[in-house]
């Protein structure tokens, strides 16, 4: 009997923590259910009631995704690509290039290295204020405005996060393994791509995971250093086209918009975010 209560209790437990897990779900989900909602309404009704539904004195079918892509003299698809690019090419060199860092300060044990390593932590905690003027002076003299040089700029800023969490992983890294390489006749480059890169493949994906969202959502620094008018990302798209004369902005639209940049980002979250929480916690035991 005793045995018997205790497996109810627990059934229980799991139930109501359930439902006190969904409740916390579905509250985290109304940001993006009400800007989902406010697509269908026309943008005087997104304006005077933002929580409400749409009926039928304020439906506008899909008119404000139409509105929203064909809008202004920049097309949207175009921003879509440019978005791309910088994401793709920003994530790729901060993880080949940070990961590659990482393993050199984690194996080799010298002042230089200690400083570069504490330098990469500390930078993650400058605000972005402090450097966004001449941020901006030093992108256009060494053109860095276009988005095929942008993701040097994203390479800097990102590289605290990336080589803080690479360099607690590779530390966990028997070097036994890579002195078999090194007996075997792999040089450090060989040694590197062979041996490293893949068990380092946890910490790649959610690394690569964090740094995609973070650049695909960015709209300051793409704003700084691009050239408006000839290039553009989603989230400076969104902000330039609906907004018109005196500030007046096409909220409707806007809202369309920022639900077509926000589901492609959440479906990839979705599908790797469980590789987040092992690439976390497989940097942060050791080290």
């Amino acid at each position: 009997m005793g045995k018997q209560k205790s497996i109810q209790q627990e059934k229980a437990r799991k139930t109501i923590m359930s439902v006190v897990l969904a409740i916390i779900c579905v509250i985290y989900m109304l940001p993006i259910l009400t800007i989902f909602s406010n697509t269908f309404k026309n943008a005087s009704a997104v304006k005077s009631d933002i929580f409400a539904l749409p009926n039928s004195e304020t439906f506008v079918g899909f008119d404000n995704y139409v509105t929203g892509m064909t809008a202004g003299s920049f097309p949207f698809w175009k921003a879509v690509i440019f978005n791309v690019i910088i994401t793709v090419l920003s994530a790729a060199l901060i993880l080949l290039f940070c990961s590659m860092a990482a393993w050199y300060v984690a194996r080799v044990n010298s002042f230089f290295c200690k400083i570069f390593y504490y330098l990469c932590v500390f930078s993650m905690v400058v605000p972005f204020q402090m450097v966004q003027f001449t941020l901006s002076k030093t992108a256009d003299t060494l053109k860095l405005n276009t988005p095929w040089t942008i993701p040097v700029i994203y390479l800097g800023f990102g590289a605290g996060l990336a080589i803080f969490m690479f360099v607690g992983f590779a530390k966990s890294i028997p070097i036994e393994i890579e002195e078999a390489a090194s007996i075997d006749g792999c040089g450090p480059v060989r040694t590197y791509f062979l041996v490293v890169l893949p068990m380092l493949k946890p910490t790649l994906i959610s690394v690569g995971i964090l740094e995609i969202m973070w650049v695909w959502n960015d709209y300051l620094l793409p704003s700084l250093v691009l050239d408006l008018a000839k290039y553009r990302n989603i989230p400076m798209h969104i902000q330039l086209t609906n907004t018109g004369s005196y500030g007046q902005m096409n909220l409707g639209a806007m809202m369309a918009m920022i639900f077509l940049s926000i589901v492609p980002i959440i479906i990839f979250y979705l599908i790797c975010q469980k590789y987040i929480i092992k690439g976390v916690a497989a940097g942060a035991v050791k080290g």
